[in-house]
C-alpha cells in the first residue's frame, strides 16, 4: 500500500509531489526503527542501516515502474534530444525524493535527539571518517566538524579526492542497478542519510539552523545525487532491457548508445559538484 501511492508516470508529470513521497517514506522507516527496533538489543546496534533498508523497501516498487518505463521509452524513441527530455522527468523525480529523504532525515535527527545515536549510528561513523580521520574517535564522541581545508594546493588534492569517491560511487551506483535493476536506490538512500547527519551536525541540534545546514549541503549535493540518479537511470535501463530482451538489432545500440550518454554527462555534472563543494560552498558556510 504505501510503496505506491504515486505511480511512475504521475510523478514524471508532477516530479515535486516526490518530495512528500519521500519525506513519508523516510519518517515511517525513522519512526519504526526508533519506537520497535530500538526495544532490541541486538538491531537497535544497527538502526542506521534498519533505517535505510526500509526506506529502501517503500522505494523500490517506485523505482522499477520508474526504470521499467524510462527503458520502454529507449524503444520507442530514436531522436537523442527527444529521448534525454524524457529522462529528465524521471531524474527530476528521483531528485525530489531524493530531498525529501533528506529533509526529513535531518528533521528527526534534530527533533529526536535521544535516538540519533542509535538511527543515525554508521553514518556518523561516515562523516567523521570523511572529514575528520585524524580525530575520528574524538569525532564520533562529540559529532564534530573539521575546520576546512584552504590554501590552493590543498584544494586542488581535496578536489582530486572528492571527485575521485564521487566517481567510485557513481560506478557502484551503476553496477548496483545493472545487477538488481532497481536497487541502486539503496546507495541513494545511503547517501541522502549521511547527509542528513552532516546536516545535523552543521544545525547543532537547533531547527533553527535546519534550512541553512540543508542550504549548505545541497548546493553541491543536488547536482552531485543528481548525476547518480543518470547513472543508476543508466544501469538500471539496461538491465531491464535484457529482462525483457529488448538487446537486439538496432535496438540494442539505441539503448547502449542512451546509456552511455547518460554516463558522460553524469560524469561531467560530478566534476562541476566537486567544484563547487571545494572552491564556492566554502566562502558561504
Amino acid at each position: 500500500m504505501i510503496e505506491m501511492i504515486v505511480k511512475p508516470k504521475r510523478a514524471e508529470r508532477r516530479p515535486w509531489e516526490m518530495f512528500f513521497i519521500g519525506i513519508l517514506y523516510a519518517s515511517i522507516s525513522l519512526l519504526l526503527v526508533s519506537f520497535v527496533f530500538s526495544k532490541d538489543s541486538v538491531l537497535n546496534q544497527y538502526g542506521g542501516i534498519l533505517m535505510i533498508t526500509f526506506t529502501v523497501i517503500c522505494s523500490l516498487p517506485f523505482m522499477y515502474y520508474l526504470i521499467k518505463l524510462e527503458e520502454g521509452k529507449d524503444v520507442e524513441i530514436s531522436k537523442s534530444g527527444r529521448l534525454l527530455k524524457e529522462h529528465s522527468k524521471a531524474i527530476s523525480a528521483l531528485i525530489w525524493l531524493f530531498m525529501g529523504f533528506v529533509v526529513a532525515f535531518s528533521f528527526w535527527y534534530l527533533v529526536l535527539p535521544e535516538y540519533t545515536p542509535q538511527n543515525f549510528n554508521a553514518q556518523i561513523k561516515v562523516f567523521c571518517a570523511i572529514n575528520n580521520p585524524a580525530n575520528f574517535d574524538y569525532c564520533i564522541q562529540q559529532h564534530g566538524i573539521s575546520s576546512p581545508v584552504t590554501g590552493n594546493v590543498a584544494r586542488q588534492q581535496l578536489l582530486i579526492n572528492i571527485f575521485a569517491n564521487n566517481i567510485y560511487v557513481l560506478i557502484f551506483t551503476v553496477l548496483f542497478s545493472l545487477a538488481f535493476g532497481a536497487g541502486a536506490i539503496f546507495v541513494l538512500a545511503w547517501n541522502a542519510s549521511v547527509i542528513a547527519a552532516a546536516v545535523g551536525i552543521f544545525a547543532e541540534k537547533s531547527l533553527v539552523n535546519l534550512p541553512i545546514g540543508i542550504l549548505r549541503y545541497m548546493i553541491h549535493g543536488i547536482p552531485e545525487i543528481g548525476a547518480y540518479f543518470i547513472g543508476a537511470l543508466a544501469g538500471g535501463i539496461i538491465s531491464v532491457a535484457i529482462i525483457r530482451k529488448d538487446l537486439e538489432g538496432e535496438r540494442m545500440w539505441r539503448i547502449l548508445q542512451d546509456s552511455l550518454l547518460l554516463m558522460i554527462i553524469a560524469i561531467v555534472i560530478l566534476f562541476v559538484a566537486a567544484l563547487v563543494e571545494v572552491y564556492i560552498t566554502p566562502n558561504f558556510f
